[in-house]
């Protein structure tokens, strides 16, 4: 009777003790955590200036701007639907507030009209997906070709040189709060902001329901189409702030600037969990697979590796942490 009392008591010990790691491992997040972890350690044996202050100074400005489009398309897409044209409305924004600045129209009054030109793009793909009844693919590719068509239009195919904004405008992409970039303190606001709403509010709670099964969140009482059209609205409003914020950083607004961000925001965003069917998926992961993107893409700079390489290489690399977050995924169920 003691030793079956004894080894009772010992099993509950075990489980009291693995109660604090359980939720870690079933965490989708857990296996890009350790991907990234162990990119990071291969990399600082294979290059010495990997885990330099520099280099991680931009991998880290590298993602953060872009990762505010990823949040956008994050909510997108656990609404089930999908943006492909963040890559020209991003590049529209910068020209918009550029070409204002450059015809005498205050850079803060031109940022703003900038944001809201792409909340009305945003406004009317929603408008069209939800009244008219269009596929989100197929409206959002329409605006991608008219977007960037309107920025080499408006340009005439040549960025637009904004040497003259005033340093006040310029401290938004290039300035420090002491030493920390102010790029990197509106990504984590950003983040965490948007993180705690999905997490926390009923509203945004309303996005999961909407994506994982239409009919039944409209038969409960759920504006799906709202939920939709604002869902649509956010995403490209994300865009145009960061559009602003790249026209700050590199002074300039380049017709041509995003091509391909549209693949880059969405392999984010699926790599850390979120589904192309909807319903499913988290910021903290989204931001984990913009990082894993971000790692990537400096460790073959930093390799040397031609360029006619690099797509395959990376490409493979994302396929890998995909299966590999598939097969923890597989196991925990």
């Amino acid at each position: 009777m003691a030793t079956i009392e004894t080894q009772h008591q010992a099993r509950l010990a075990a489980e009291r003790r693995a109660q604090w790691w359980t939720p870690a491992i079933k965490a989708r997040e857990t296996g890009l955590i350790v991907i990234i972890l162990t990119l990071f350690t291969v990399m600082s044996f294979i290059s010495p200036y990997f885990l330099t202050v520099d280099n991680l100074r931009a991998m880290s400005m590298a993602f953060a701007v872009e990762s505010i489009v990823v949040v956008g398309m994050t909510i997108l897409l656990i609404s089930g639907g999908i943006d492909l044209s963040v890559g020209s409305v991003t590049a529209l924004a910068m020209v918009v507030a550029g070409w204002l600045f450059l015809n005498g129209v205050d850079p803060w009054a031109a940022a703003v009209v900038a944001i809201a030109v792409t909340t009305c793009i945003g406004m009317f793909m929603g408008f069209l997906t939800t009244v008219v009844g269009l596929h989100h693919f197929i409206v959002s590719l329409g605006v991608m070709v008219i977007a960037r068509g309107i920025c080499l239009l408006a340009t005439g195919g040549r960025p637009l040189g904004l040497f003259s904004l005033p340093p006040e405008f310029k401290f938004i992409g290039q300035g420090a709060i002491y030493g920390i970039p102010l790029v990197l303190i509106i990504f984590v606001v950003v983040v965490l902001s948007f993180d705690f709403l999905l997490r926390r509010t009923t509203a945004f709670r309303k996005v999961f329901y909407t994506g994982s099964n239409p009919k039944a969140a409209a038969y409960s009482g759920i504006r799906v189409g709202r939920v939709v059209f604002a869902t649509t609205t956010l995403c490209s409003a994300l865009c145009g702030v960061a559009g602003v914020i790249y026209m700050a950083r590199f002074g300039s607004a380049q017709p041509s600037f995003g091509v391909g961000m549209e693949l880059n925001v969405i392999a984010a965003a699926v790599i850390g969990g979120a589904s192309l069917s909807g319903g499913v998926g988290t910021i903290f992961g989204a931001i984990l697979g913009a990082v894993l993107l971000s790692v990537v893409s400096s460790s073959l700079s930093l390799l040397n590796v031609s360029v006619y390489w690099q797509d395959i290489i990376k490409g493979s690399i994302l396929l890998t942490a995909v299966l590999f977050d598939h097969y923890l995924v597989k196991r925990r169920r």
